[in-house]
C-alpha cells in the first residue's frame, strides 16, 4: 500500500486564484496606496481550503512570463488575452511571500504553465496513495481527475467534480475530455479547435465516436455534411488543438513528497508582511494568544492589600483597569480592579472577596493613592474608570497616559481601538475575549459572577498589557510629532469629557410625553394621507411593499437597485418627488417616525434613575477628523434645521428655576480657518471688516454690490462657501442649487477668481496628501488618506475632497478642544457646569445670577484660543432650555 494512503493533497491554480481575488474584491489599498485586494482575497481562499478541507499536503502553482512550449507550436497562443492588470502585478510579489511565510510550497518554471505543474503534482501524489484536489476553475483540470484526482472548483463554493460528475455533465469520462476540448477549442487560450464546432456539438460527436483518433478515422459517418465537411478540412488544426490542450505530466520538477507536507506557518514573517500590508484581520488571525502577560497576584487580605497599596504609593506612575457589572459607568458596580507598575506584574483587589480587611477601608487607601497628582495613572479608555471611581467617591487626579487615545491620534482612521486590538497590532498578541468569562447574548452573566482567579487573570492582564503599551505608544506618538497634541489636549480633555459625563443633562420628561402623543397624531395624519395617494393601504415601513406601490402600480421610474429589488432609500425618493407627490410625504413620514423613536420616545428610558438626568457619551476616538462624537444618546444628529428637530432641542432644560442653560457656538469657524491657512487678502478683509461674508461672496459672485444681493443669491453663495471646505464638486454644488452642472461650474470657477488664493490652499492639500499621505490640522493631527493613490476614480476623488476638507474641519475640532480645555479649568468647581459639545457649539448649565460671568468667560476663552489672521467668533445665548434662547451681547 503507498505511504501516504488516504491522507489529502491539495494543488491550487495560484493564477487562478489570484485573478478571481482581484475582481471578487475591489479598492483595497494600504496606507501607502499599495493595492491589497487580490492578496486579501487570495489568503481568504487559501486559509478557507485550510479549514473547511483540512488537507494533509498543500501546494500552489504559477505561470511565469515566459513563453511556453505551446508557444513554440503555435504562436498565437493566448495572443487574445489582455495583459495582467498594474495592480495585480504589483501584488504577485506579496502573495508569494505570504505563501513563503505560511511554508506552503510554490511551484513555477520557465517554459510550463500551472496547469501542467499541477497536472505533475497530481501525478506524483496519486503514485504515492493520496486522495488528490486540484483547486482550479480552468475546465483544463477536468482531463486530470482519476478515482483518487478530483477538481475542486472555488468559483462554485468549493464544488467537487470527479468521474461521476463529468459523466453526467459531458456524458463520457475525463479521458476524453481532450479531445472534446481539440474539437470545440478554447477561445480564452485561443486554441483554434474546429472552426464551427462548439461545445453542444463536440459533446454530440465524442459521445458517437468516443474519441477523436476514432472521428478522424471514421468522419465518412458524421450524417451532417456541413460538420463533416469542417472536420475532415481542419484535421490538422484538431491534432494541434488536442497537442495543446493536454497538460504535460512530467514537467523537470523536483517534488519531494515531504516538501508538500502542510506545516506550521512563520509567524514573525507572517505579521510583518500583515503588518505591511495593513491587513488587520490577518494579523488578529495570526497574533497569539500567548501565555499570560506575567505573574498575576490576587490581592485579597489585609497583608496582601497593605503591601499593595505601599507599593502603588511609591510609583512614578502605575497601569489599573477596573471589572464592573455594566458597561454604562453611571450604571455599573466596580466589582474589582488591578494594577500594574512595573513590566510583566500585576496585582487584583477583589472588591466582594476581601479577607481581614473591609472595602471602605480600601477604597478609602486606595482613594490616597488615585488623588495624588504625582503618580501618574495609566489606562485603557481611562475615562470609563474615572467614572467608576467617582461614583465610588474618588477623583482620579494626574493623567499620565491612555492608550486607546494615542492609538487613536497614531491612526485616526481605524474603526476600533479596543485593547485586543491595539495588543495585536503593537505586542503580536490577542488578550482574553470578556466572553470566556461571562458569555454572550441572553445567557451572559455579569463579573461579580465569574470565579475571583478568572476575573484575577483577566484584570490583571489588561493591566499588565497596558502598561507594556504605554512605552511603545509613547515612543511612536513622539515620532509622529504626535506628543504635543496628545499630553497638550487628548489627555487634558479626559477630565473635561468626564466631568461632562458626571454631570449629565435634564430633560423634561413630561414635555417629551406630550410632544410624543402630537407625533403620532401627525404620523397618523401622514399615513392616511399615503394611503389616500398610494390608492390603499399598506405597510409604510415596508420597503417591499412600497416597491409594489412606486413601481408597479404607479410606474415611477427605478433610479437605482439593491439585492432586494429597486431602492427606496432616501435619495430615490428625494429624486422621485419631483415626479409625484407620494415619495414627498413618505420622506416626512420617515423623518417624523425616526425622530420619535430615535429620541422623543427613547429620551426618558435613558434617564439615569439616581441623578434623574442623561449622561451621554463623548466619545475621543471615534471621528477620522478629530471631532467628538456621542452615543448612548448620540445627541449630535438632532436636526436643527428643521422644526421638529428644534422642538426636541426643547426637552434639553435646566433643571431649577435658578439656573439657566448658556450655548456658545463659534460663527464660520471653518471659512475664518480657510482664510488664515490660504492667506486669501480678500476674504480675511471680509472677516477683519466683519463683513456678511455670504453676502460679500454673492455679490463678488454675482458682480453687484452687498446691498443689492438677494436673499437667494446669498444662500447660493453660502452654499458654494460651503461646498468649498467640503470639496464640493460641479455635480454636487448643481444639486444642491437645483442648477445645471455647466452653471455650477462657472460659480466655482467664479468664486477661486474671486479668493484665488483660496484655489491655491486646496490644491495644496491634495498635493500634499499625495505626497504625504497625510495630511495635518493646526495643531499637528494626521489622518491618512491611502486612497488618494487609487486607481478608481471615484475613490480618488473622495480622497481629494478629504484632502481639503480634514484640515479645516480637524483643526475646528482642535480650537473647540482647546476651548473646552481652557473654560474647564476656570469653571472646575464652581456650580457652572459644562454639560454638552455639539459640532462647534458648547452648552453650559450655570446659575441665573452668575450668567455674564460666566458668558465673559466662554466668550474670552473661545475667541481666544488661538491668534488667527482673521478674528474668532462666537455667539453667547441662553434660556430655560436649549430651543428658547436670546442672544447675550457681551
Amino acid at each position: 500500500m503507498p505511504e501516504y494512503s488516504r491522507k489529502k493533497a491539495f494543488f491550487i491554480d495560484g493564477n487562478s486564484f489570484c485573478y478571481r481575488a482581484f475582481y471578487a474584491i475591489r479598492h483595497l489599498s494600504n496606507s501607502k496606496g499599495q493595492p491589497t485586494n487580490a492578496i486579501y482575497g487570495f489568503v481568504t481562499m487559501i486559509k478557507k481550503i485550510i479549514s473547511k478541507e483540512k488537507p494533509d499536503f498543500l501546494a500552489v502553482a504559477f505561470d511565469l512570463k515566459a513563453p511556453t512550449f505551446r508557444h513554440k507550436k503555435y504562436e498565437k497562443y493566448k495572443i487574445t488575452r489582455k495583459p495582467m492588470p498594474d495592480e495585480l502585478i504589483s501584488q504577485m510579489p506579496y502573495i508569494k511571500s505570504v505563501l513563503k511565510a505560511y511554508n506552503i510550497p510554490i511551484y513555477e518554471l520557465a517554459g510550463y504553465e500551472a496547469d501542467d505543474i499541477l497536472a505533475t503534482l497530481a501525478k506524483k501524489s496519486e503514485e504515492n496513495g493520496l486522495e488528490t484536489f486540484i483547486a482550479t476553475s480552468d475546465k483544463d483540470a477536468l482531463q486530470l481527475i482519476t478515482p483518487h484526482v478530483k477538481v475542486y472548483n472555488p468559483q462554485k463554493e468549493g464544488a467537487i467534480c470527479g468521474e461521476n460528475e463529468v459523466k453526467a455533465r459531458f456524458g463520457f469520462g475525463p479521458e476524453r475530455i481532450t479531445d472534446f476540448m481539440a474539437l470545440m477549442g478554447d477561445t480564452s487560450d485561443n486554441i483554434p479547435g474546429v472552426p464551427g464546432i462548439g461545445e453542444k456539438t463536440a459533446i454530440e460527436l465524442m459521445r458517437k465516436f468516443k474519441s477523436l483518433d476514432e472521428l478522424l478515422k471514421n468522419s465518412k459517418n458524421i450524417e451532417n455534411e456541413s460538420r463533416r465537411r469542417k472536420i475532415e478540412e481542419s484535421v490538422e488544426l484538431a491534432l494541434l488543438s488536442k497537442e495543446l490542450v493536454t497538460l504535460k505530466k512530467d514537467v523537470p520538477l523536483e517534488i519531494k513528497m515531504e516538501d508538500l507536507c502542510l506545516k506550521a506557518a512563520n509567524e514573525k514573517e507572517l505579521l510583518a508582511l500583515f503588518r505591511e500590508l495593513e491587513l488587520r484581520s490577518f494579523i488578529k488571525d495570526v497574533a497569539s494568544k500567548k501565555d499570560p502577560c506575567g505573574k498575576y497576584y490576587l490581592a485579597d487580605t489585609a497583608a496582601a492589600f497593605n503591601k499593595l497599596a505601599g507599593e502603588l504609593e511609591k510609583a512614578k506612575a502605575f497601569a489599573f483597569d477596573f471589572e464592573t457589572t455594566h458597561y454604562d459607568p453611571m450604571i455599573a458596580s466596580a466589582v474589582g480592579v488591578s494594577f500594574a507598575w512595573k513590566e510583566n506584574e500585576a496585582h487584583y483587589v477583589p472588591f466582594n472577596a476581601l479577607s481581614g480587611i473591609g472595602r471602605e477601608d480600601v477604597l478609602r487607601r486606595l482613594k490616597s493613592v488615585f488623588e495624588k497628582s504625582s503618580i501618574k495613572k495609566i489606562g485603557q479608555n481611562i475615562k470609563y474608570d474615572m467614572l467608576i471611581l467617582r461614583n465610588l467617591g474618588i477623583e482620579v487626579c494626574g493623567i499620565g497616559f491612555d492608550t486607546m487615545v494615542a492609538a487613536y491620534l497614531l491612526n485616526p482612521s481605524k474603526s476600533n481601538h479596543n485593547l485586543n486590538e491595539i495588543s495585536i497590532e503593537y505586542l503580536d498578541r490577542s488578550i482574553t475575549p470578556i466572553e470566556e468569562l461571562i458569555g454572550k447574548g441572553k445567557h451572559a452573566i455579569t463579573m461579580n459572577e465569574v470565579e475571583v482567579s478568572k476575573v484575577r487573570d483577566y484584570c490583571c492582564e489588561d493591566s499588565c498589557v497596558t502598561f507594556k503599551l504605554r512605552g511603545i505608544l509613547e515612543k511612536k506618538l513622539a515620532e509622529k510629532d504626535l506628543d504635543s497634541l496628545f499630553y497638550e489636549v487628548e489627555v487634558p480633555l479626559i477630565d473635561v469629557l468626564s466631568d461632562m459625563e458626571f454631570s449629565g443633562i435634564a430633560i423634561d420628561e413630561k414635555y417629551l410625553e406630550t410632544l410624543s402623543k402630537e407625533m403620532e397624531k401627525d404620523i397618523a395624519k401622514l399615513e392616511k394621507c399615503i394611503y389616500t395617494l398610494a390608492g390603499e393601504e399598506f405597510n409604510v415601513n415596508s420597503s417591499k411593499q412600497l416597491q409594489v406601490i412606486l413601481f408597479q402600480k404607479m410606474k415611477l421610474p427605478v433610479i437605482k437597485k439593491t439585492k432586494t429589488g429597486a431602492s427606496t432609500d432616501e435619495e430615490v425618493l428625494r429624486a422621485l418627488s419631483e415626479k409625484d407627490k407620494l415619495p414627498a410625504e413618505i420622506l416626512k413620514y420617515r423623518a417624523l417616525a425616526k425622530l420619535k423613536s430615535t429620541y422623543v420616545d427613547s429620551l426618558p428610558g435613558l434617564v439615569n434613575p439616581k441623578t434623574g438626568r442623561i449622561h451621554t457619551s463623548f466619545n475621543q476616538t471615534v471621528t477620522a477628523t478629530g471631532r467628538l462624537s456621542s452615543s448612548n444618546p448620540n445627541l449630535q444628529n438632532i436636526p436643527i434645521k428643521t422644526e421638529l428637530g428644534r422642538k426636541i432641542r426643547k426637552a434639553f432644560i435646566a433643571p431649577k428655576k435658578s439656573r439657566i442653560i448658556l450655548a456658545a457656538d463659534y460663527s464660520q469657524i471653518e471659512l475664518r480657518l480657510l482664510a488664515h491657512f490660504s492667506g486669501d487678502k480678500v476674504l480675511i478683509d471680509a472677516f477683519k471688516e466683519e463683513r456678511d461674508v455670504h453676502a460679500f461672496t454673492a455679490s463678488l459672485i454675482y458682480g453687484v454690490s452687498e446691498k443689492e444681493v438677494t436673499k437667494e443669491m446669498r444662500q447660493a453663495a453660502k452654499t458654494v462657501n460651503f461646498g468649498i471646505v467640503y470639496g464640493m464638486s460641479p455635480y454636487g454644488l448643481s444639486k444642491d442649487l437645483g442648477i445645471d452642472v455647466r452653471e455650477a461650474s462657472k460659480f466655482i470657477d467664479a468664486y477661486f477668481e474671486r479668493y484665488p488664493s483660496v484655489k491655491g490652499y486646496l490644491e495644496s492639500k491634495v498635493d500634499q496628501a499625495r505626497r504625504d499621505g497625510y495630511v495635518t490640522t493646526i495643531l499637528g493631527r494626521r489622518r491618512y488618506i491611502p486612497e488618494i493613490k487609487s486607481p478608481n476614480v471615484a475613490m480618488r476623488n473622495f480622497a481629494e475632497r478629504t484632502a481639503v476638507n480634514t484640515p479645516l474641519q480637524g483643526s475646528a475640532a482642535d480650537l473647540v478642544k482647546l476651548a473646552m480645555i481652557s473654560i474647564y479649568k476656570k469653571i472646575k468647581g464652581t456650580e457652572a457646569k459644562m454639560i454638552l459639545q455639539v459640532h462647534d457649539e458648547l452648552v453650559f448649565e450655570v446659575e441665573k445670577k452668575s450668567l455674564e460671568k460666566f458668558a465673559k468667560i466662554v466668550k474670552s476663552d473661545m475667541e481666544g484660543v488661538v491668534k488667527l489672521e482673521v478674528p474668532l467668533e462666537a455667539h453667547i445665548e441662553y434660556g430655560p432650555n436649549w430651543l428658547e434662547m436670546e442672544r447675550l451681547e457681551i
